[in-house]
């Protein structure tokens, strides 16, 4: 392929990839957008559909520890490991748990709130642009408690984000039935997030962006695997199972598979590996709830959309190649039921399974290394950063003055290898 046709090539064409592409398009760049698969069927189209500015904490942090072993112990606990991918694991792991010391921990949140802060408005102003506003919902969302004896945490974790700007508010049980009557709230407390949302259908999302993209003069090939990149003084090289591409500029977006590229691109070994996060999708609920509702106690959510409830949650550590365990999305539906006052109907229930990008600082790699744009390692929070990110890389493109301080999601913070 011509390095005349384009000016630059977009690896990965998930919710990351498609969202930059179309705002460098709109710009005015000429964007080819590779996808190894079609676009967005991969993570991105089983998310939780949760715009969750509210979570502003690294994915794993002092409290949880002494947590952890009941949580592999139980069968429908949030968090599941394969032992045998713990050998693949533990160099990852093992940076992971250093960063839950203070002071790297009070950095990354920090740089987390700094994207998040950010994000809704983001995306209330993107869905205005490309005509996206009826899949985006606003109105905020649930965290609940069920255990009175857990209350304190509730109401000490609230204070924690209003104390950074993170506006929530307790709700009393009567006001707990005004946002969400079909909840069983004898027992249940509850915060209220104004500042968040969530996504009523993302496939129409996506389909609406794609068709923009191609309106624009972008132009995508999927089932497009980049096998190798080769960046040379005036070029990169694509090695693909469609042939050899020659690009002038690129940008990796590829998720959970931006490792082994982002080595040979830039020479920085990213430690990254995969949450294998699951959901239940039942299509038969679309209207129990008006808003998402996570639970602090089961550490699962539920979210609303036009095709059903999505209950989302569970994190599974066996790497890329294990084949899915279905009975995880299934066994949210044990969390969901004692949930709500009458019982949900599960006929034609779908399950579904993915991967999170993570990195051992729970934040995405946002760069510019000479020809060379990255943009992946969004963990849990892909669909709720794609806009602001694509932001910054538009930002990165042209030069401009960068809105958010970029220098907590530079590569350079991990070891080069070369």
């Amino acid at each position: 392929m011509d390095i005349q046709n384009f000016d630059i090539h977009i690896i990965g064409g998930g919710v990351i990839g498609l969202t930059t592409a179309v705002t460098l398009q709109a710009r005015g760049v000429k964007v080819v957008l590779l996808e190894a698969d079609e676009i967005c069927k991969g993570t991105s189209s089983g998310n939780a559909g949760h715009l969750a500015t509210e979570q502003i904490f690294p994915v794993a942090d002092a409290s949880m520890l002494r947590h952890v072993p009941a949580m592999l112990l139980n069968p429908t606990g949030p968090l599941r490991l394969d032992w045998r991918y713990l050998p693949r694991l533990m160099p990852w792991a093992f940076q992971l748990l250093l960063n839950m010391r203070a002071e790297p921990f009070d950095r990354i949140h920090k740089s987390i709130l700094n994207l998040n802060s950010s994000s809704l408005d983001a995306w209330q102003n993107f869905a205005t642009q490309f005509d996206l506003k009826q899949w985006v919902h606003t109105s905020g969302s649930l965290l609940t408690i069920e255990q009175p004896t857990k209350l304190s945490i509730l109401t000490d974790y609230g204070k924690r984000l209003n104390d950074v700007g993170v506006i929530n508010h307790p709700l009393t049980k009567d006001e707990i039935g005004e946002y969400e009557p079909a909840l069983k709230n004898d027992n249940l407390d509850a915060l209220y997030f104004s500042k968040t949302g969530h996504f009523t259908n993302l496939q129409a999302i996506y389909n609406s962006l794609a068709t923009t993209f191609h309106q624009l003069g972008g132009h995508v090939i999927e089932h497009c695997h980049v096998l190798e990149a080769i960046p040379n003084e005036d070029s990169i090289l694509l090695k693909t199972n469609q042939g050899d591409m020659v690009a002038n500029k690129v940008v990796l977006s590829a998720g959970a598979y931006s490792k082994a590229l982002a080595k040979q691109l830039t020479g920085v070994k990213v430690p990254l590996d995969t949450e294998r996060g699951y959901h239940l999708m039942i299509p038969n609920e679309s209207k129990r709830l008006n808003m998402s509702v996570s639970s602090l106690d089961r550490h699962f959510i539920m979210t609303p959309m036009e095709k059903g409830l999505r209950l989302a949650g569970t994190v599974e550590y066996a790497g890329l190649d294990a084949p899915p365990n279905m009975q995880r999305a299934h066994k949210l539906l044990q969390h969901a039921q004692p949930m709500f006052k009458e019982p949900l109907n599960t006929d034609d229930s779908v399950p579904w399974m993915g991967f999170r990008p993570t990195t051992v600082d729970s934040l995405p790699v946002i760069d510019k290394i000479g020809r060379v744009f990255l943009n992946f390692g969004h963990h849990h929070l892909g669909l709720t950063q794609s806009v602001v990110s694509a932001r910054m890389i538009a930002e990165y493109y042209f030069d401009e003055p960068h809105t958010i301080d970029p220098s907590a999601y530079k590569v350079s913070r991990f070891k080069k290898t070369r």
